[in-house]
């Protein structure tokens, strides 16, 4: 067996003129074969092997957290990695697992379990190490974000030689020969973390990790172009296999431009579908993917420009070789078109040209490269998602339509007096369904015109148009009046029932006795715009908060205070790699017209345990404390007592003037907790953005 081609990490040498280094490679098979690609297999490594045969692979390529860690790793990581890594490890069974992640188990009692389990319970990294476990097939892999640089760092100085394992890495580059191509892979480990790439932490050389984490480095991307400079070989084809994505990092992406990469695969969004594509196939034109490229540059200036005097303090003149091949590709941004300027056109056809993958876990999904007479084929394998749930879901949990969604007030239409015109067809179909209605004056308007079309014979519809406008909006005002006063009644009923502090939105209106209407109808209207996964909230009219039983949470939902003002994107950036995960971030505001807590949807429980152990520590420069959120946090508006008040609404107000015209009896302490404001509709927000989380 060929040995890679490899050299110490800090010693960059001049560019070579003999080809000779091009020429390590590995023969796996003359006619065709097919390489097993997968990504965070997270220490349980046999699985290679079953997946391997079930590809029928002659050779497995992984992209990160492959489960670096031995048995004295567990003195090296930190509390919260270890519990990051008990909640996705596949090798503790659930019962166990929710029982190391109580929040009152001791971490000591933690880490003990962990060291005398008769079975490894983080990584089956010791049974290669001992002989016990052996990998059937070649596996070329990067490090991840969670691995013990200690290891890595005694495969780099060889004191660790494990058959059919390699690491591609900054130093280090293979060739496979299969099926008519020469498949040149090169690697980049770590998490790209932009204010970490000039910190080693415990690392040595040009990689960087401590406390059972580990990051990319520029130093690590500077000696990564040194030697693909070095093998550079035009009958090849380059493969760069990365642990970030260059989908989301546009240094990554600059990096596949410098590198000259066919190919890119890549991990770190844990997704349960696996991902292929090139820009063109995701980016308008161009100049989408040189915003990419350029929000990627601002993103590493803004660190660079604040360490730059330190860092020249201290680096010697080899490392300054490599820090200037590191800066190039920070500069390397395709002209724009027309611009006559920048890298030749050949270059910048990459982003047409250039192919990239990137995996679900390996629990979820596997890409699998069949190659054969020179030609390279993709098999794609993911978990996906799941829509059983959906069979379960009742009328009146369909998906919102359109109209449901922008309405400030459901499509109903009164019911008109004797003799006039109707505006519902006979099959039962409102005439105004196919446009959404801004607000209640509106809504009235486009009803009385529709009810108002062409008379029949071309007869003039003159003053008996005005009396039917006249009746549409008495009989509009009626309805919500009957509305309201049922809307506390129901809201009563649930103070009662559950404690339940939610309050509804309700419109100022005449307080003469209302006539009956159809509020079956309404409460089906506002069903309609909660999603599949939640229950029938309660009557309601539009998009006012429904009264009645609490609506159920969102299942997979973090809870947090702000510190001060905040926006999404401050909130994403908070829960670093985590933030993928995030399919939504509400803000409930406070009578004081700004939010004071907020709420984070995940798209699964992985995701949101993720974002659990996964965030920063600051946000704002001040600690903030994270926790999952449960039904009194989602009921409490926000951290200074509700909507209530003195004022319009408020105590005192014309809500309270009307339920004791309603005969209701409020509790003092809980008759403005739900209150919202009340001028029309200038508060409303679209219901899947409404305050209150939902």
């Amino acid at each position: 067996m060929s040995r890679p081609i490899s050299r110490p990490g800090t010693t960059p040498l001049p560019r070579p003129t003999a080809p000779s280094l091009n020429m390590q490679t590995r023969v796996l098979d003359t006619v065709a074969g097919r390489i097993l690609c997968v990504a965070d297999i997270r220490g349980r490594i046999s699985s290679l092997n079953e997946l391997s045969q079930e590809a029928g692979a002659k050779a497995v390529i992984h992209t990160g957290d492959f489960g670096f860690f031995e048995n004295s790793s567990l003195d090296r990581i930190n509390d919260r990695t270890l519990r990051h890594l008990i909640q996705y490890s596949p090798l503790i069974p659930t019962a166990q697992r929710n029982s190391l992640l109580l929040p009152e188990a001791p971490a000591a009692s933690v880490r003990n379990t962990i060291t005398t389990s008769p079975t490894p319970l983080l990584s089956e990294f010791s049974l290669l190490l001992s002989g016990s476990l052996k990998l059937a097939v070649p596996v070329y892999t990067v490090w991840g974000a969670c691995e013990d640089v200690s290891v890595i760092e005694k495969f780099r100085t060889g004191q660790y030689d494990i058959p059919n394992l390699s690491i591609i890495d900054e130093a280090t580059s293979w060739c496979l020969d299969v099926g008519g191509v020469k498949l040149r892979l090169l690697g980049l480990g770590g998490a790209l973390v932009p204010h970490k790439m000039f910190d080693n932490g415990e690392g040595q050389a040009t990689i960087a990790g401590g406390q059972g984490t580990m990051w990319t480095t520029a130093l690590q991307i500077g000696e990564l172009v040194d030697t693909a400079q070095r093998v550079f070989d035009q009958t090849e084809t380059r493969l760069l296999v990365t642990h970030a994505a260059p989908g989301r990092e546009g240094l990554i992406a600059q990096l596949a431009l410098v590198l000259k990469a066919d190919l890119t695969i890549s991990a770190g969004l844990h997704f349960r579908y696996a991902s292929s594509y090139n820009e063109f196939s995701v980016q308008g034109d161009l100049e989408g993917f040189r915003h990419k490229l350029l929000v990627g540059k601002d993103a590493f200036d803004k660190v660079w420009d604040n360490v730059k005097p330190q860092v020249d303090a201290v680096i010697d003149d080899n490392q300054r070789v490599l820090l200037e091949k590191a800066l190039a590709v920070v500069e390397r941004i395709p002209a724009a078109p027309g611009s006559g300027t920048g890298p030749t056109t050949g270059e910048e056809s990459a982003w047409k040209n250039c192919w990239n993958w990137n995996l679900c876990d390996a629990a979820n999904g596997s890409l699998v490269l069949d190659i054969r007479n020179g030609r390279v084929s993709a098999e794609l394998k993911s978990q996906g998602f799941n829509y059983l749930y959906r069979r379960t879901a009742t009328p009146s949990n369909a998906t919102p339509t359109p109209q449901s969604a922008t309405s400030s007030l459901p499509p109903k239409v009164p019911t008109p007096a004797p003799g006039a015109p109707s505006s519902v067809h006979s099959n039962g179909t409102n005439t105004n369904a196919e446009g959404p209605v801004s607000s209640p004056a509106t809504q009235g308007t486009y009803q009385a015109e529709s009810a108002n079309g062409p008379k029949p014979n071309g007869g003039s519809g003159g003053s008996e148009s005005a009396k039917e406008k006249q009746h549409i909006k008495k009989q509009q005002k009626k309805e919500r009046e009957k509305e309201r006063k049922k809307e506390e009644k129901e809201r009563e009923r649930a103070e009662k029932d559950s404690g339940s502090k939610e309050g509804s939105e309700r419109k100022e209106a005449s307080p003469h006795q209302a006539k009956p209407s159809t509020s079956s109808a309404t409460q089906s209207q506002d069903a309609d715009v909660l999603s599949p996964t939640e229950s029938n909230a309660g009557p309601g009219t539009g998009a006012r908060t429904p009264t009645g039983p609490p609506r159920r949470r969102h299942p997979w939902t973090l809870f947090m205070k702000l510190p001060g003002p905040c926006n999404e994107t401050d909130i994403r950036e908070f829960f670093l790699d985590a933030k993928d995960g995030i399919t939504a971030v509400k803000f409930p505001q406070s009578n004081f017209g700004r939010a004071r807590v907020t709420f984070i949807e995940f798209g699964d429980e992985d995701a949101m345990t993720e974002g659990l152990n996964k965030h920063a520590e600051k946000l704002k420069d001040q600690q903030v404390t994270v926790t999952v959120a449960d039904d009194r946090e989602r009921d409490r508006p926000s951290d200074r007592g509700g909507f209530g008040g003195r004022g319009r609404g408020g105590r005192g107000g014309f809500a309270q003037r009307m339920a004791a015209h309603a005969g209701l009896v409020r509790n003092p302490n809980s008759s403005n907790s739900g209150k919202r404001p009340e001028n029309g509709d200038a508060g409303f927000k679209p219901a899947g953005d409404a305050p209150k989380e939902s």
